[in-house]
């Protein structure tokens, strides 16, 4: 019953991704956990699988960023999300409410409807996949998080001299395969001088202050709006140093 359990808690954690997760059902899939059969079964009991209801924050930003960017055209992702975070933080309790509702009304369906999926599967056929699904949902968990990130307006990450140079020159090159271009733009970086190669060096140290300023302001809204799990470990320790320095 443990294992059972187990499958469980993994197939509730996919979400919609039960009908990706068996596009190609039927065959053997190449991976890890290859010996793992996947039945064509799966395909049409999983193809109706509940997508996880978006939490009342995150409904409430998706409601708001189409009419903020429509107020606000010229503006970044991240400026949208911050005057959306602000909104959220003053709106009323009684307003929070009908989101706060929604979640949990959305959430009691999802429940029932797993519980409904649950029922079509028999132990066998639930230990049988139980591996193959593990792998997958790790994949869709981590593509999850990178969407839920993107929306979220989290700062790219600084680029290194090197991509900066890439990025600018493959832009210039004649049209071609792509691996050709890579290649030419390869070795011309290798012939760059000491005094060339420094100019996107100085261009990646600006980017790392540009990251640094950008998720400090991001991770402060984050914190702003309860999501404390997406601040980084070293940002968590600085703070509460400084509050135990207080």
């Amino acid at each position: 019953m443990a294992l059972l359990r187990g499958v469980w808690g993994v197939l509730s954690a996919l979400g919609k991704s039960g009908a990706d997760l068996c596009a190609v059902c039927g065959s053997r899939l190449r991976s890890p956990f290859s010996f793992a059969y996947v039945p064509r079964w799966f395909s049409s009991t999983l193809s109706g699988f509940p997508k996880k209801p978006m939490t009342s924050y995150v409904r409430f930003s998706k409601e708001q960023l189409p009419i903020f960017k429509a107020q606000n055209p010229d503006a970044k992702n991240s400026e949208l999300i911050k005057k959306i975070a602000e909104l959220w933080r003053e709106l009323p309790d009684s307003e929070k409410k009908i989101y706060e509702d929604a979640y949990r009304a959305d959430w009691q369906v999802y429940k029932e409807e797993v519980n409904r999926i649950q029922e079509q599967l028999t132990p066998s056929q639930m230990v049988s996949l139980e591996k193959e699904i593990m792998q997958k949902r790790l994949k869709k968990k981590a593509l999850i998080k990178k969407r839920e990130l993107t929306m979220l307006g989290k700062p790219k990450r600084p680029r290194s001299a090197y991509n900066i140079f890439i990025a600018e020159r493959f832009q210039e090159a004649k049209d071609g395969p792509s691996q050709v271009k890579l290649k030419t733009i390869n070795e011309n970086w290798k012939n760059l001088s000491s005094s060339q190669k420094q100019v996107y060096i100085q261009l990646a140290e600006d980017d790392k202050v540009r990251y640094y300023n950008e998720m400090k302001s991001w991770e402060e809204q984050m914190v702003e709006v309860g999501r404390n799990d997406l601040i980084r470990r070293s940002m968590k320790h600085s703070a509460k140093k400084d509050t135990e320095e207080c």
